[in-house]
């Protein structure tokens, strides 16, 4: 490659870099309030008007769990009603409402099949006036983000999409382009330690895999909290320091 091509392409890729950084600006973010967290998102926090991602960091129930009560943590810090799309009706509302999303704020669409999810998905975030559309989906088709994202941009509602797999295979498919946001994995870890007997705050594994112009990170973190908000604690369960480190997109 001409050193004059290198130059022109590494100046388009700042172009571009540029634009995305405006348009998440324009829309509006959600702080996580912890800043090691927020300092590696565009805009300081998690884009309003946007898709974002989540799945467990295994195929198992346990981490499955864990990323549809992040995502519904987040959705609780979000203005207005949520709508949560699903083919499953498993949802386990005490657990919700831990995180602080109560049954009042949720208007829950059940679907037959993963097509109408997504169709769902689309019609609410077009409607506006909400908090966060939420949808329960295997597999994410790059046709299928792109018209959430679009959805999502037009209304500034935000779109999470938690992904659910009954088997090994179907979590392959995480890995598969998507015009997504943020894609986040979600793994349990042990709670947190107390200084007597008892059962601590539980903690979870966070993995920001990909990220539009920002740089994919690992944090550990406490679960959310009645209010819907995480936090980084000062020590990881093993005593050693917590700590972040960037790691390449999955």
């Amino acid at each position: 490659m001409s050193a004059v091509r290198a130059h022109v392409i590494a100046d388009l890729r700042e172009r571009i870099s540029s634009i995305e950084r405006h348009a998440v600006k324009k829309a509006g973010c959600l702080e996580f309030g912890v800043p090691e967290i927020d300092a590696v998102l565009p805009g300081g926090g998690l884009a309003h008007g946007a898709l974002h991602e989540f799945a467990g960091g295994g195929v198992g129930t346990v981490d499955g769990a864990a990323a549809a009560l992040f995502a519904a943590g987040i959705a609780t810090r979000t203005a207005g009603p949520i709508v949560w799309c699903l083919t499953r009706p498993d949802l386990f509302m005490p657990a919700l409402a831990q995180v602080g999303l109560h049954a009042d704020r949720v208007i829950f669409v059940e679907s037959d099949k993963e097509e109408d999810v997504l169709a769902n998905m689309e019609e609410a975030l077009a409607y506006g006036s909400l908090g966060a559309v939420v949808g329960e989906i295997v597999r994410l088709p790059m046709a299928a983000s792109r018209h959430l994202q679009l959805a999502a941009e037009k209304t500034g509602t935000m779109a999470l999409a938690v992904r659910r797999w009954r088997r090994q295979t179907e979590a392959n498919d995480f890995g598969q382009p998507t015009a997504s946001t943020t894609r986040w994995r979600v793994s349990v870890r042990p709670s947190e330690v107390l200084p007597v007997p008892g059962v601590g705050r539980p903690r979870w594994f966070l993995e920001l895999m990909r990220v539009k112009a920002g740089e994919c990170a690992e944090f550990l973190v406490g679960a959310c909290d009645d209010q819907g908000r995480i936090d980084l604690p000062s020590r990881s369960a093993d005593g050693s320091h917590s700590s972040r480190r960037s790691i390449h997109p999955g």
